[in-house]
């Protein structure tokens, strides 16, 4: 008898739980948060500790108590439980739940997993679903339940994906709002997603990469200055994502990409282009370099088809060797040769170049200009900074009656949140108004060497010259119109705009007609005065 109980030690299989074992652990789950507010766990677990006195089981464990996905059973609390029920010294007989849908959703994987329970002696008992598993019979029927409790979930994904879908397809977001926006809910009937203050700071990125060139890295460090820490890969997705030029790009749509509802943070444009420099930087990185055809189409990207929107494209017909601009829209699909769009880019330069008999006079003229902007500004900045120190005194009341209870969360976030925005609106126009050259004579100077040298500094310059001339110039890019086969364009460098007035003026004056130097006090002093030379 002595050497039969050392000969159990070389059995074979795993122990079960001896037969009559009351030891038992209670496991409890829903599957959203709404759901644990509710009470549902407060119910199941009551309905638990019910069952166990009921039928004389000793409780040795509670788990779960928290909204986890039955999706899944790589839950972190439903692991815990598992691996308790088979570890337990004394050894599980039962685990407790509310129904078996709270055990798992799985199907298949449900049915293998209390079958590898069963074989330690672990049963499954439902307090909803009372079945005998003791039997083959019972099994059966527990099998079923799992398979109907994964069906269910199937169908009601099918319905919640389909309603997204549909949502998607009606430009409507769904889920989290981005990084740069919030959801209005002021109007109970329409939920809008629209930009807030850090919104602000994702255009400012997008800015970065397509006028300065910035590597991710370097935005990331500027952003986290203005108080917006983002990764490098956070804004990478940022910028290749379209929802913030106003349209959708979810899986759901199965590759397709539809107008938003909401308003978006920059435009098209800048999309484009923020995403052609990050094409061109990781060309560079992995050793590319751009071929010398290159530099026969400076306006690649840079011009857009008035009718579609597109940026043009360039190619070149090998046979004839000639440069060609395009836009790929299905259904527009505008082509011009480059010999005549740089022809028609050369005389729109032309028309804004200054005669260079001109500049003594405009200089003088920009100057007083410049001058008098200086003093209103200086006039504004005070009335300015008045109604700042007036709108901190506000939120530091609102913060210090929220703080005292006086004000509910809802009513502080909705008041500070507004006085907020106006803080940073009224802080921003004060520096851009409260430029201030260092050497206006010289800067001046500068900008008309440029003004009354156009044509020739970019025939003359190569790929990156004619580029940086054209940026400086016109910031958001041209429109080419074949209707009227020429340019137009929504914003020019305000220095250029306001020697084109003076110099207009002037050319009138010569040619007999009225004119008179423009006064135009009211102009703030441009962003850009200080122009980039081209190298």
């Amino acid at each position: 008898m002595k050497n039969l109980k050392i000969l159990q030690n070389f059995g074979k299989g795993q122990k079960k739980i001896k037969s009559g074992s009351k030891n038992a652990i209670i496991y409890t789950r829903v599957s959203s948060k709404e759901q644990t507010e509710n009470l549902s766990l407060e119910v199941q677990l009551k309905g638990c500790e019910q069952f166990a006195i009921k039928n004389s089981l000793q409780v040795k464990g509670r788990f779960g108590g928290t909204y986890e996905s039955a999706q899944t059973d790589e839950r972190n609390e439903f692991k815990r439980m598992v691996n308790f029920a088979k570890n337990y010294k004394e050894g599980i007989a039962y685990i407790v739940v509310y129904s078996l849908e709270r055990f798992s959703r799985t199907g298949e994987n449900a049915i293998w997993l209390s079958r590898q329970l069963r074989e330690l002696g672990i049963a499954i008992v439902s307090v909803t679903q009372p079945i005998d598993t003791s039997n083959p019979s019972g099994v059966l029927q527990q099998n079923i339940l799992f398979l109907f409790s994964q069906y269910d979930n199937d169908l009601r994904r099918q319905k919640c994906v389909a309603g997204m879908k549909e949502k998607f397809v009606r430009g409507e977001w769904v889920g989290g709002a981005p990084i740069g926006y919030f959801y209005d809910r002021s109007d109970t009937r329409v939920q809008r997603i629209v930009p807030n203050e850090q919104g602000k700071l994702i255009r400012k990125a997008f800015e970065m990469k397509v006028h300065e060139k910035l590597s991710n890295t370097e935005i990331a460090e500027r952003l986290s200055k203005r108080g917006l820490k983002l990764s490098r890969k956070r804004i990478s997705e940022i910028l290749r994502n379209p929802f913030y030029c106003g349209f959708l790009s979810h899986s759901l749509l199965e590759g397709q990409v539809v107008k938003g509802n909401h308003e978006p943070i920059v435009s098209d444009k800048i999309f484009f282009l923020a995403n052609e420099v990050i094409k061109e930087s990781k060309a560079n990185l992995s050793g590319y370099k751009h071929k010398k055809e290159n530099d026969n189409v400076p306006l690649k990207q840079f011009v857009y088809c008035a009718e579609c929107g597109t940026p043009f494209t360039a190619y070149i017909v090998k046979s004839k060797q000639l440069y060609y601009y395009k836009c790929n829209k299905i259904g527009c699909k505008c082509n011009k040769s480059a010999k005549h769009l740089h022809a028609r880019f050369q005389e729109l330069l032309s028309a804004f170049q200054t005669n260079e008999l001109w500049v003594p006079v405009l200089r003088d003229k920009i100057l007083e200009q410049y001058e008098e902007v200086v003093k209103e500004n200086a006039s504004g900045n005070k009335e300015i900074k008045t109604k700042l120190t007036e709108l901190k005194q506000k939120l530091e009341k609102v913060e210090e009656r929220f703080a005292y209870g006086e004000i509910d969360r809802s009513i502080y976030e909705k008041i500070s949140e507004k006085l907020k925005a106006e803080l940073t609106d009224l802080s921003n126009e004060i520096e851009k108004s409260s430029l201030i050259l260092s050497n206006p004579l010289d800067q001046v100077n500068k900008a008309l060497e440029i003004m009354s040298n156009l044509v020739n500094l970019w025939l003359s310059g190569g790929s990156k010259e004619k580029k940086n001339i054209q940026n400086l110039l016109f910031p958001k890019g041209l429109l080419y119109d074949r209707k009227i086969d020429h340019y137009r364009t929504d914003e020019v460098n305000p220095v250029l705009a306001l020697t084109y007035s003076f110099s207009e003026s002037l050319r009138q004056n010569e040619s007999g007609q009225e004119g008179k130097i423009p006064h135009l006090s009211a102009l703030v002093v441009p962003t850009g005065i200080e122009p980039v030379l081209p190298e």
